[in-house]
């Protein structure tokens, strides 16, 4: 749960749109409504904790009819946003190695995404880091751990660093901002039409408050999974949304007058640190937050992997059999292989593009924020009544909960869908339409050519009607043994 990391990456684009004032009280907004699509997941997770997560909860959503449809779209979505996320993070990995450039003075390379040139050494960078993240995945499964070990022990660094040290740095600089600032101050940076340009402070929320259903992902290896992986689910998101909201404040009160905030930055923030803790202080800061960065993307890397593997296991891939085969020692490098060179390709969108760090973010939430709407549908109106006896149960809230959640989640996808600036012309273009268009219409394909019997073993499919009866059965027979034969 790295949402430091994620809120810091994306502060300029949230005082761009809307200013504080948007920023905190749409987290705010955000936090409610994501912890009522956390608990609507909980609970059709705690009804059918099965590998392969959220794209086999969609195709149990959306009943017998649709089961097949949903299940094929949701897996291509839930795919490309792993993979996109990876791609994400190595550009904005990328973006605070060069920063680094202005801060020391360097004038050789002007740091200006709406320079070529400099958008060529951006991609090359990302393009770098990529292949150095991602080929950790290659290692030994033993070297997981310590990896794993290491971007722990990072994010808590981080975090201590920015609650502790930063704070005191500013108090001795450029100094804190006001209240009013903090809370009330609005701004329009974007060119955007007023209403929309606070609309676009979501643009952030979204990208923090996300993925929080990863614990299903592991469910069928989890001991009790139907109440485990569910709470997991909720506790996770609740979990980031409270250690979000904080630093936000902090953040806003730690930050520059916007005037002095070098938006020209390739990512804004280091200028801030640089700022408050000169070129010393800020670049044992800024080396933190690489060196975090990259230990998550080996991390997100690894989840990306397996759960593409998960995906071909079940046949929803073209080449589905090469791309879910193991080496000896079980690892799914095949799976590795196609997120690297999925995640690479994604990266070229830096070349024509000035604002592809944004289209990244927004390509990397889109799909799983349309796969929790699509769920959301399917349990409103085509199974309603289903997933009762799971553990995790929101009873008669189930529905109204869950068509909630399906209106928020519509309605943050036209946000992410939405340019940063305006006018829109061809470089600051938001390409997560064209990506999310390109993927749905492969997911169709794939559906539609993929014989019935290729995909997903029959007993899957139905298994919710399966665990309801065991439970049924089950508690019959408690009933029995509690009441004793009848005399």
């Amino acid at each position: 749960m790295y949402v430091i990391g994620g809120i810091r990456a994306t502060f300029y684009i949230g005082v761009e749109a809307g200013g504080p004032a948007a920023y905190w009280s749409s987290y705010l907004v955000t936090m409610v409504f994501t912890m009522i699509t956390a608990a609507v997941l909980a609970e059709i997770c705690s009804a059918l904790p099965a590998a392969g997560s959220i794209y086999f909860w969609a195709a149990e959503a959306g009943g017998p009819r649709y089961a097949r449809l949903f299940g094929f779209i949701v897996a291509w979505w839930s795919c490309t946003a792993w993979t996109t996320f990876v791609a994400s993070l190595c550009q904005s990995t990328a973006n605070f190695i060069l920063s680094e450039l202005p801060v020391f003075g360097v004038t050789s390379l002007i740091t200006d995404v709406s320079d070529i040139k400099f958008r060529a050494v951006q991609w090359i960078v990302s393009e770098g880091i990529l292949f150095l993240a991602i080929g950790m995945n290659y290692l030994n499964p033993k070297t997981y751990k310590w990896i794993f070990r290491i971007a722990s022990a990072l994010i808590v660094l981080d975090f201590v660093l920015n609650i502790i040290w930063f704070p005191i740095a500013v108090s001795q600089t450029y100094g804190f901002q006001t209240a009013k600032f903090a809370f009330t101050q609005t701004e329009n940076l974007t060119g955007a039409p007023p209403v929309w340009n606070w609309m676009l402070s979501y643009y952030v929320t979204a990208g923090i408050l996300v993925g929080f259903e990863a614990s299903g992902h592991i469910s069928e290896e989890t001991q009790n999974a139907n109440v485990v992986a569910a709470k997991g689910i909720f506790t996770s998101a609740l979990v980031s949304a409270l250690m979000g909201f904080p630093m936000v404040i902090l953040f806003l009160f730690c930050c520059p007058d916007l005037s002095e905030f070098n938006f020209n930055y390739p990512q804004p923030f280091v200028g801030i640190y640089a700022q408050a803790m000169g070129k010393g202080g800020h670049l044992v800061m800024n080396i933190v937050c690489i060196l975090g960065l990259f230990f998550n993307t080996t991390v997100s890397g690894v989840a990306s992997s397996r759960l593409i593997w998960a995906v071909a296991r079940d046949g929803v891939l073209p080449f589905s059999g090469w791309i879910s085969a193991v080496s000896a020692n079980k690892e799914p490098r095949n799976a590795v292989t196609v997120m690297l060179v999925v995640a690479a390709l994604l990266l070229c969108t830096i070349l024509p593009s000035a604002t592809a760090f944004a289209s990244l973010v927004s390509a990397a939430g889109v799909p799983t924020i349309t796969g929790y709407a699509l769920i959301c549908f399917g349990r409103t109106f085509l199974t309603p009544g289903e997933f009762k006896n799971a553990p995790w149960s929101l009873g008669r809230w189930s529905r109204p909960l869950n068509f909630i959640a399906l209106i928020w989640n519509l309605y943050l996808a036209a946000v992410l869908f939405s340019p940063l600036q305006f006018p829109v012309v061809g470089e600051n273009f938001n390409y997560s339409p064209v990506i999310f268009g390109a993927i749905t219409i492969f997911a169709l394909l794939s559906w539609w050519l993929m014989p019935e019997d290729k995909w997903l073993p029959s007993a899957r499919l139905g298994k919710v009607r399966m665990l309801e009866e065991e439970l049924n059965a089950n508690r019959t027979a408690r009933s029995s043994s509690i009441s004793g034969p009848s005399s």
